[in-house]
């Protein structure tokens, strides 16, 4: 069991050893491991873990929209959408609980930690699975702004494809020469010398679809840290944004069938 934590929580091994001792480890039923059990695959391991102090990311997490059911949000870069690995309490789902008082706020999507604009979140536990269903089914119509170099010998509009996958411990989309499984079509709106200005409509929803998308025209996003290579780049480094803005996102309310359309405040820095 030690040997397994060492490798999954990736610390130190002697603080592997130092919260061992101290029973911080527990199961189900709140008995101690001692870490000198046999590992077994599906076994809870139970702990408090200590959060690091984090940066306060830049920017204003603003509200967008607030009714009954849900919240729509208007999320800076560089903030995760929810709580996990080294970003929790700078993450919109823990800062708008606490900004709005809503304990049980829950995103109905994700937007990358890098990635700006409209996200929607829902007040309650009861409203989440119908709010979720929109983009499951991909219902919602979501638009976004990009900025990325101009290439003269690119036409616009198009649609661009590919099969995509992600996968477990790796940073970038890995394109497969497979049937296509990851649509998004392109237009270009504005060109300021070498760079340019597109909006972008993901028809699916694939994990960095519209990074891997650009990177596979040859333009890869301004300021994307992962493609066309790993950037090696601080966490708490707030210097270069990507630019990619989620501008908009429309829906047919899944629980009254009104149409419902939010707009991103935000606007993309050229470089």
């Amino acid at each position: 069991m030690r040997d397994w934590l060492v490798h999954k929580l990736a610390p130190a091994p002697e603080d592997v050893d130092a919260l061992l001792a101290e029973g911080t480890f527990v199961d189900d039923a709140g008995r101690a491991w001692t870490g000198g059990e046999v590992y077994r695959p599906h076994t809870f391991v139970w702990f408090h873990r200590t959060l690091r102090e984090e940066a306060e990311v830049p920017g204003d997490l603003t509200v967008i929209h607030r009714d009954e059911r849900i919240v729509v949000l208007d999320k800076p870069h560089f903030l995760s959408t929810i709580p996990r690995g080294r970003h929790v309490v700078q993450s919109a789902v823990v800062k708008a609980r606490l900004m709005l008082d809503l304990p049980e706020l829950s995103a109905a999507h994700r937007l990358d930690r890098g990635t700006a604009g409209v996200l929607l979140m829902t007040t309650e536990k009861r409203w989440r699975a119908a709010y979720h269903s929109i983009f499951t089914a991909r219902t919602a119509r979501k638009v976004y702004h990009a900025l990325a170099p101009y290439d003269p010998g690119l036409a616009f509009p198009r649609r661009v494809e590919s099969h995509l996958v992600k996968r477990v411990g790796t940073m970038q989309a890995e394109a497969l020469d497979e049937p296509p499984n990851a649509f998004t079509d392109i237009e270009l709106i504005e060109v300021r010398g070498r760079c340019a200005l597109y909006e972008v409509r993901p028809l699916t929803g694939k994990t960095h679809q519209i990074r891997a998308h650009f990177n596979q025209l040859g333009i890869p996003l301004i300021g994307d840290p992962l493609y066309p290579e790993v950037r090696d780049t601080g966490i708490d480094d707030f210097s270069i944004p990507l630019r990619l803005l989620a501008h908009s996102l429309e829906f047919t309310d899944p629980i009254d069938q009104t149409l419902r359309r939010f707009v991103s405040g935000r606007d993309l820095a050229w470089p």
